[in-house]
């Protein structure tokens, strides 16, 4: 074998052993989130899982940023491979809709460390993303958004022409309703809502997580349809006013 081959070979066997080493970092990372949640995720304890130096990692990624970034992309997967599977084009929009709403937020309660972690990179803005994070990492995590982002777009498509949905940019409304979603699970994580007491002394309540539950998918719901909801009721309001009904 010519020695070019060989190199070939030895390059090749490298990028394999870089990919290999790369998942398995991801995979820890991902391990460890949903065992301790992202804050107490370190690196040193994710090189420890992997059984690597610390050092090591950051051979592979830009930064923690990076890294999370694409442990995000994992759990994207995963989480359209289940929108894939309750998803039937055969019902109509409203209850496709209902349906992928309730497994995005099973989703986000099963996993908390999702939530945390898409919440995170939503906090920060554009150009601090892409001063933090690759370009090929960028598109990744974009690839990975935007498929389960596309279903709900179509989704909310077919409810327009049907007349059930605000006939608003299905692609704006489809991203609307991911970070809307991801918000009000954050009250979940968070655990608690306040609420006034006696002047100058709020009052802290213990956060119901199937309350949580219904409002984020009902929110959904109503922010799809939108002004259709209020046409509705201005036109049986009028119904009621020609009938005579002053209720």
């Amino acid at each position: 074998m010519s020695s070019a081959l060989l190199a070939i070979g030895r390059r090749r066997t490298t990028a394999e052993r870089r990919r290999d080493r790369e998942r398995d970092i991801i995979r820890a990372t991902r391990e460890l989130f949903d065992e301790r949640g992202t804050i107490d995720a370190q690196i040193d304890d994710i090189a420890k899982r992997v059984g690597i130096n610390k050092a090591l990692i950051y051979r592979h990624f830009a930064g923690k940023e990076e890294l999370f970034a694409l442990t995000l992309v994992d759990y994207l997967g995963e989480l359209n491979d289940q929108l894939t599977s309750v998803d039937n084009l055969r019902r109509a929009p409203l209850n496709r809709l209902k349906a992928l709403s309730e497994t995005f937020v099973d989703f986000c309660l099963g996993y908390p460390a999702f939530t945390d972690c898409a919440m995170s990179l939503l906090r920060r803005t554009g150009e601090e993303l892409f001063g933090e994070i690759t370009e090929p990492v960028m598109m990744k995590l974009g690839t990975a958004m935007a498929a389960p982002l596309e279903r709900i777009a179509a989704i909310l498509k077919a409810g327009q022409r049907t007349g059930v949905f605000d006939e608003v940019d299905t692609d704006y409304l489809a991203n609307h309703l991911y970070t809307q979603t991801l918000g009000s699970l954050h009250m979940a994580r968070v655990g608690l809502i306040v609420s006034s007491g006696q002047p100058g002394h709020p009052v802290v309540h213990h956060a119901d997580v199937g309350t949580v539950r219904e409002t984020a998918i009902t929110a959904t719901l109503a922010t799809a349809v939108g002004r259709k909801a209020l046409k509705i009721q201005r036109t049986s309001a009028t119904a009621r006013k020609s009938k005579g009904d002053t209720s």
